[in-house]
């Protein structure tokens, strides 16, 4: 019997590689048999979820043979007390991965273009080739910084989207706040600024912005944040978005209903009233920081100085060895070849004893492995 002609998906998802996570612990273990594995890969919270939402959590167990709330009503309603918004500014989603494809379903169609600084957020591209269209990266400057001019000078008549993600995956650079109201007075009115704050509660420079306030003053922003990072609720997928009512009103025409479960809405609720963990998560991570800091600066190894809970560093041609041979002692951090750098590690902070653990290990494997 011949073979029938095998069916061709859409051209566009020729553009595509589905996403690449860090491995996860269990599957490290089981592959090299170790007893414990210290993962540095996602930018996950060292601390754990927020107690208050495990509270909460086991409190809701027993609803979940109902459906959830579709529109997310509650969880609004204390987004938009804690940020000062009007909740028709807001739209909560299956993390802040579903925004992006949810902006890009909204906006983009073939023979449009998005802006995306580079190296950045892969999910940005990934969401304009859904819909079939074109990604244009503008490199960051030295040190990686925003160059706004060389974002300015890409926009054509095709650009819809500008995405600034600050502080930056994977770099840790953010964009100054005189910057950013630079950018939005000067882009065209059919651009729509995207700004990713999912890393805001990390960033401690006084010129920073998690650009709220330009949402307030009625530019054309839309504002993303994630309940998986500072929260502890990666596991449980939840984030959203903040921007001007009309905008809300033409992404929410392809939202899917009932897209946030109920037990990350119960268990966001709580988190974003949990002061206390939100405080020692930053504590933690900002010592941390400064711990990875010291030890690098002794080991020889270049940094970028980060405004976000993981840490780029330059370990040189050897970057992917040094990568695997972390992976065989059972840490796992990300190696930067997926946004093509290929001579760095983005590490993860993690507990004060998971770091001392990673950089007596990346010590002992560049001594041993200089000439």
């Amino acid at each position: 019997m011949e073979d029938k002609q095998k069916i061709q998906p859409r051209k566009s998802l020729q553009q595509i590689q589905p996403y690449s996570p860090g491995k996860p612990i269990w599957e490290v273990q089981k592959e090299l048999g170790l007893d414990r594995v210290i993962k540095l890969a996602s930018n996950e919270n060292p601390l754990g979820p927020s107690p208050m939402a495990i509270e909460a959590i086991s409190k809701s167990i027993n609803g979940i043979n109902r459906y959830p709330d579709a529109d997310a009503t509650h969880v609004k309603e204390i987004i938009s007390k804690k940020l000062h918004v009007q909740s028709e500014q807001l739209i909560v989603t299956n993390g802040a991965d579903e925004l992006i494809t949810l902006i890009s379903e909204a906006y983009l169609e073939e023979g449009l273009e998005i802006i995306v600084p580079s190296p950045s957020f892969s999910e940005y591209d990934f969401g304009a080739h859904v819909m079939g269209a074109s990604v244009v990266a503008v490199p960051l400057g030295e040190d990686y910084e925003y160059d706004i001019e060389a974002i300015l000078s890409a926009i054509s008549e095709r650009t819809k989207i500008v995405y600034i993600c600050s502080p930056n995956n994977p770099t840790g650079t953010y964009l100054a706040k005189a910057k950013l109201q630079h950018l939005l007075d000067s882009v065209p009115e059919q651009v729509l600024v995207v700004f990713d704050g999912a890393y805001s509660h990390y960033a401690k420079a006084e010129d920073y912005t998690n650009g709220l306030e330009f949402v307030e003053q009625g530019y054309l922003i839309i504002v993303l944040h994630t309940f998986s990072k500072i929260y502890g609720l990666a596991g449980v997928r939840i984030g959203y978005g903040v921007a001007s009512q009309e905008i809300v009103k033409d992404i929410l025409k392809v939202k899917e209903p009932f897209n946030v479960n109920t037990i990350a809405q119960v268990a966001a609720t709580a988190a974003i009233a949990d002061g206390k963990h939100v405080n020692d998560s930053q504590a933690m991570n900002e010592n941390g920081r400064k711990q990875m800091y010291e030890a690098f600066s002794k080991l020889g190894i270049h940094y970028i100085e980060s405004m976000s809970n993981f840490v780029l560093v330059h370990i040189g041609p050897n970057a992917k060895h040094v990568y695997e041979q972390l992976m065989a002692k059972g840490i796992i951090v990300r190696y930067g070849g997926i946004w093509g750098l290929t001579e760095h590690l983005r590490i993860s902070v993690g507990t004060t004893e998971e770091n001392e653990i990673l950089l007596e290990k990346i010590g002992s494997i560049i001594k041993r492995d200089l000439p």
